[in-house]
């Protein structure tokens, strides 16, 4: 998905593999020396295990990040823009009930994310020397100072 919007609005896609280390600091380091760059972060075990090499990579390299979930911006990332957790915990726990209860698995709707938001961390875009625009903070759901 990320790769058609990114083709169709004319932007180059590059792909860094977050299971080896120094193949993340290799690739960030290079994609750090071109000019206007940004880094979306998928959401997979690795890229959380490594979260905090990633952040601080970033950090150095001057790379704009976004993420999926908000445990990156605690960690100090710049933004993400995802589902919210506990309302994904919450209907689990619900079909889960429903389950036990003798509903049949096949039978239960698949749901789809209905609450999202957008967390910025100010301190991050300070490093990056980002100046982040009052309208996206007053929209923000949380911003981390």
């Amino acid at each position: 998905m990320i790769q058609s919007a990114a083709s169709s609005s004319g932007i180059e896609l590059s792909v860094v593999d977050s299971q080896d280390p120094n193949e993340i600091e290799r690739g960030l380091a290079t994609f750090g020396r071109e000019p206007n760059s940004g880094v979306i972060v998928a959401s997979d075990a690795s890229a959380v295990a490594h979260r905090k090499l990633i952040i601080s990579l970033f950090t150095r390299y001057r790379l704009p990040n976004v993420y999926a979930q908000r445990y990156y911006q605690v960690d100090g990332g710049l933004a993400s823009y995802g589902p919210d957790a506990i309302e994904l915990f919450k209907h689990a726990a619900e079909y889960v009930d429903r389950i036990l209860n003798g509903a049949k698995p096949s039978e239960l709707p698949v749901q789809a994310p209905t609450k999202y938001e957008l967390v910025v961390n100010l301190k991050a875009a300070k490093a990056l020397g980002l100046e982040i625009p009052t309208s996206l903070l007053t929209t923000a759901d949380e911003v981390i100072e």
